[in-house]
């Protein structure tokens, strides 16, 4: 994600710098930790903390007999991944949350304002209703304008229902009386959305202790805004201290800060995060899983997210469908803008592709950049819905001029419409061989490990502007169409003369 891609950046480069050497001393290790210390306190991790990881990587490091089946630097790159899993949370189950007893059981809110606590806790909602859980939003913020209203607007956008009460209702009471409303109501899960300050004061932190006090809530999280870095880990520090913190909800993960208060928190405060928000959208919540967010911040991909991420996206009687049309050779245009629309429900293209490994020497490439700059989705998408049904399920029949009436329709250069047509072409060679296990692609994904893809995800569609393997230097789609509007200013200002 763009919060640890400078830091990703550092890493691999201090790494990669390690692997040249045949045999790693101790000098060696010493140099590569002082620069991944820099790189840490670079990403604004707390100084004490970015101290002692590199003390404790050092001692495994230079103490650890290095394994038969790894080099030195792969043995100290590991030995640097055990450690940030430490760091950002350790054992897994700690960073799950707790709802097991007798239903309904409270999750309570708590954090300053601005930090998205409202939109938290409809995310939260939402994605325990995906579990299985009958949730309830209890709009306990009576001091935020316009918060209760916002709490029941995203309640109707998701159909989960929201217990609010008049203007001027105590805050505790409405958190004692919607027990009672969501036992009528067989909910099995209470969020409580409470009110947040510009600073913590004393007034605020005694209304969230009698509310834990009245309620004993099962979770109390603090949401906390990683964009405001080390000021979220004080505020951690504090909650944590007046009200007995279970766990965080990390909000903004996906912004361009630079992320050390992810690593810093749970070392400071020994409160694990359980989720980041990395998106406006209601479904823009994961739960927060320490040992893969250090595979995707030591640039190793988080694939098992990945997939998680597409069968929850991805329709598998489609997926299956346009599989067997790639393994009969049937697979066409309309198919592939199938597949491109199941794709951008995942999110984001950038956020999709940094969970591949090895995403961060892609995303050095300038093609690649400007591939993934904006919605570059919609130029493909517009060029498919640009043609005739029978264009779409016969590509074969194109010729330059229905080319050049494609590229008019869509706002797009006969360049990018051909651009667009050889990588379907070169894709739907490359499925059908690696469908079928003959010919050089389907060698290439026996020696990767054998797959055709991830599971349930669909095919990767063609990016004007990604430019082609070996490309000679090509133009982008942007480019071309830079260039093609500044010919037309250009020519208009010659005809005004």
């Amino acid at each position: 994600m763009a919060m640890f891609e400078n830091l990703s950046k550092r890493l691999e480069g201090i790494f990669n710098n390690l692997g040249g050497q045949g045999k790693l001393t101790e000098d060696d290790v010493n140099a590569a930790l002082r620069e991944v210390r820099l790189a840490l306190i670079e990403a604004d991790v707390n100084l004490k903390v970015a101290r002692q990881f590199v003390e404790r990587v050092k001692e495994k490091a230079i103490g650890a007999n290095v394994m038969g089946s790894l080099s030195p630097a792969q043995q100290v790159l590991s030995i640097v991944n055990e450690e940030l899993v430490e760091v950002l949370g350790g054992a897994e189950g700690k960073n799950r949350l707790d709802l097991g007893g007798t239903p309904p059981q409270v999750i309570m809110l708590v954090g300053l304002q601005g930090s998205g606590k409202t939109t938290s806790a409809a995310k939260l909602a939402n994605y325990l209703r995906k579990q299985g859980q009958r949730p309830l939003l209890v709009a306990a913020d009576m001091y935020r304008p316009a918060a209760v209203n916002q709490l029941k607007a995203l309640g109707r956008q998701l159909t989960i229902p929201v217990y609010s009460e008049p203007t001027g209702a105590d805050p505790v009471d409405i958190c004692v009386n919607s027990l009672a409303y969501a036992r009528e109501q067989a909910c099995s899960v209470v969020i409580l959305d409470t009110a947040g300050r510009l600073n913590i004061d004393e007034r605020m932190m005694n209304e969230v202790i009698n509310i834990r006090q009245r309620l004993q809530p099962r979770e109390v999280l603090l949401v906390a805004d990683a964009m405001t870095g080390q000021e979220a880990v004080r505020v951690a520090d504090d909650f944590n201290k007046a009200v007995s913190l279970t766990g965080m909800i990390l909000t903004k993960m996906d912004g361009d800060a630079r992320g050390g208060a992810a690593l810093s928190i749970r070392t400071v405060t020994g409160v694990p995060v359980k989720f980041m928000g990395v998106g406006e959208k209601t479904d823009a919540l994961e739960p927060f899983y320490p040992d893969r967010l250090a595979s995707r911040i030591l640039g190793m991909g988080d694939v098992l997210s990945l997939i998680e991420r597409a069968q929850e996206s991805i329709d598998e009687e489609e997926a299956l469908k346009a599989q067997q049309k790639l393994q009969q050779g049937k697979f066409d245009l309309e198919d592939f803008l199938n597949s491109m629309r199941q794709l951008k429900r995942m999110g984001p293209l950038r956020n999709v592709m940094e969970m591949l490994p090895g995403f961060n020497k892609l995303a050095a490439m300038p093609e690649m950049e400007e591939a993934l700059e904006g919605d570059q989705l919609k130029y493909v998408e517009a060029m498919i819905l640009s043609m005739t049904k029978e264009e779409r399920r016969n590509p074969d029949i194109m010729n330059g001029s229905r080319r050049k009436r494609i590229a008019r329709g869509s706002g797009t250069t006969v360049q990018e419409v051909n651009q667009l047509l050889d990588q379907f072409n070169e894709m739907r060679t490359m499925m059908r061989q690696m469908s079928t296990g003959k010919g050089p692609w389907a060698q290439m994904a026996r020696q990767f490990g054998g797959g055709a893809g991830i599971p349930g995800m669909p095919s990767m569609p063609a990016l004007p502007g990604a430019g082609r393997s070996g490309g000679g230097g090509k133009k982008t789609g942007k480019a071309v169409r830079k260039e093609k509007r500044k010919q037309q200013k250009s020519k208009s200002r010659g005809g005004k003369r």
